[in-house]
């Protein structure tokens, strides 16, 4: 079935790089993989982030928002960038180009970022199917499993299938924050003011470092090169050049989708908390407090935001683990039993009654360690001539992307001294 799906997905595809298919039908075959990437964007642990930002500040913070979603344009589309350019995805690249010391390492704390990156998303489905249906957290972990499990088996049914499910979960949560916003009647001026860079005091400061450091996500930018890499056969250098063009617009339909999402998030939070004094940081809170003061359906679209982008995360994360194994050190598990195995931390945390929106803070934390070893490696390939060929990087985007790393890298590293100090 999937390979009968990836050669119709190559037969459209092909149609349109030779100048068959006209109009908005053209950009129709290379929709999908940004959406599946732009997941990581809107995981559960920057529901606590931009909820924060909002009841603490009001829209102080909305242009970090909205620059930390141009900096994910830019990473994103080399890690697509490098999967069209060269067939393989950037493990891939980087186990034939590294030692196999250096491709273990790689591997090793890859798959360290994807279990922490693993546990802030069931936690996060977990919760909300708590908050939804009142069901205690572990019971709650359980049926996220078997959702998961559910969401996996989109897999099998070919990639457009999957792309489609994950879009389709992507909407509602869309939709959700879309009914939140409508309820929770914003000041339009106001939410304009958000968009002027400005700072209130030296944790205004912090917080926007948070919502910066967060961003980029590792197993994101290892994700996006696979979902590029063998999509279309592409067999002339223009072809890959028209085909990055197509991809690069799904990356920016994508990513201003996760943009809206995140400063939804923020502007309620302004809307509803901040102005009545009320600083949350914990989700459970953020839940209760829209029940009273924008009413149970906004609480109860808050609870089916966070329980879909835990579930979506989730399988894009199990997904992203399949990849760096395959790609650092060429070994392949069942996706299945890949997935049991990533439940086993966040079930045992669970158990324990570790707090939830804490457990969701610690995740971000290791999160932070993975940022340069994805994103160092992929600005060394991407400005390789022999290596990309037509989509070498140019100079400026090369100035730009090293600028972005040193920020981000920067940024985590800020964020890793605050927390352990």
């Amino acid at each position: 079935m999937e390979k009968q799906q990836l050669s119709n997905l190559d037969q459209a595809a092909i149609a349109v790089l030779e100048g068959e298919v006209r109009g908005y039908k053209k950009v129709l075959p290379f929709l999908g993989p940004a959406f599946i990437a732009a997941v990581a964007y809107i995981d559960p642990g920057n529901f606590a982030t931009n909820i924060t930002a909002g009841s603490t500040y009001g829209y102080l913070l909305l242009w970090v928002i909205a620059f930390s979603n141009l900096m994910a344009v830019l990473i994103q589309s080399l890690s697509a960038k490098l999967g069209i350019a060269t067939g393989k995805n950037l493990p891939e690249v980087a186990r034939e180009r590294f030692s196999k010391k250096t491709s273990i390492f790689l591997w090793l704390q890859a798959e360290l970022v994807i279990i922490a990156t693993d546990l802030a998303e069931f936690i996060g489905a977990a919760l909300g199917l708590y908050l939804l249906f009142n069901i205690d957290l572990f019971p709650a972990a359980l049926l996220t499993a078997v959702g998961s499990f559910i969401i996996l088996e989109l897999q099998r049914r070919g990639v457009r299938a999957f792309e489609a499910g994950i879009s389709a979960m992507v909407v509602i949560v869309v939709l959700a924050f879309a009914c939140q916003l409508f309820l929770a009647s914003p000041n339009p001026m106001e939410v304009a003011s958000g968009f002027v860079p400005a700072f209130d005091g030296i944790n205004s400061v912090l917080l926007a470092t948070g919502i910066l450091g967060a961003t980029v996500m590792p197993h994101a930018i290892y994700l996006h090169s696979s979902l590029t890499q063998r999509r279309v056969t592409v067999k002339t250098e223009a072809h890959k050049q028209r085909v990055y063009k197509f991809e690069l617009f799904d990356i920016v339909l994508a990513m201003v989708v996760a943009g809206a999402i995140n400063m939804a998030m923020l502007i309620i939070a302004a809307a509803v908390f901040y102005d009545k004094g009320l600083q949350i940081e914990d989700l459970d809170i953020a839940y209760e407090a829209l029940g009273t003061y924008l009413g149970p359906v906004a609480a109860m679209s808050f609870g089916l935001g966070l329980l879909i982008a835990g579930l979506a995360s989730s399988s894009v994360g199990t997904m992203a683990g399949d990849v760096v194994m395959q790609g650092f050190i060429n070994k392949h598990i069942p996706i299945y039993v890949r997935r049991a195995i990533t439940m086993i931390p966040p079930l045992v945390i669970i158990g324990l009654g570790v707090n939830a929106t804490k457990a969701l803070v610690w995740s971000q934390v290791v999160l932070s360690f993975g940022i340069a070893f994805a994103l160092v490696p992929l600005l060394i390939f991407t400005i390789n001539a022999k290596l990309m060929g037509i989509l070498v990087n140019k100079r400026w985007v090369t100035v730009l992307g090293w600028l972005v790393a040193s920020i981000v890298i920067a940024l985590n590293l800020y964020l890793l001294y605050e927390t352990f100090a």
